[in-house]
């Protein structure tokens, strides 16, 4: 099950590991994405804060952190092909895997219903 922020990261749990990315939403707002920053393993994020930038022709974008927990995994493919953001936002083009520190924080989250509504009214 995917879930969703406002600020149109996702996250998928497959057991204490979340993959994270942004939204076909967001991916289509940014246009050609040119270049993507993603955090080191090992790092750690709380709820909120910025883990990662996105820059396209259009703009530069930080990517927040959508729960709390360590960077178990980041998807090199992205320094050689950011636009595979744009190909495939919610497969492919993922930014990072997390262990996730409170499963809690995916569930607060938006499930993909309740996201397309709230997309709907942007």
């Amino acid at each position: 099950m995917t879930r969703y922020t406002k600020d149109h990261e996702w996250v998928r749990l497959d057991g204490d590991v979340a993959t994270i990315g942004i939204s076909k939403y967001a991916a289509e707002q940014l246009g050609d994405v040119v270049y993507v920053e993603v955090p080191a393993v090992g790092a750690d994020f709380t709820a909120g804060k910025d883990m990662a930038v996105v820059e396209s022709a259009k703009a530069a974008s930080d990517v927040y952190a959508p729960i709390a927990g360590q960077v178990v995994a980041v998807n090199d493919a992205l320094s050689g092909q950011p636009d595979l953001v744009n190909g495939a936002p919610e497969g492919d083009g993922w930014f990072v895997k997390i262990k996730v520190a409170n499963k809690a924080d995916v569930d607060a989250l938006m499930d993909e219903a309740a996201y397309a509504d709230y997309v709907k009214g942007l």
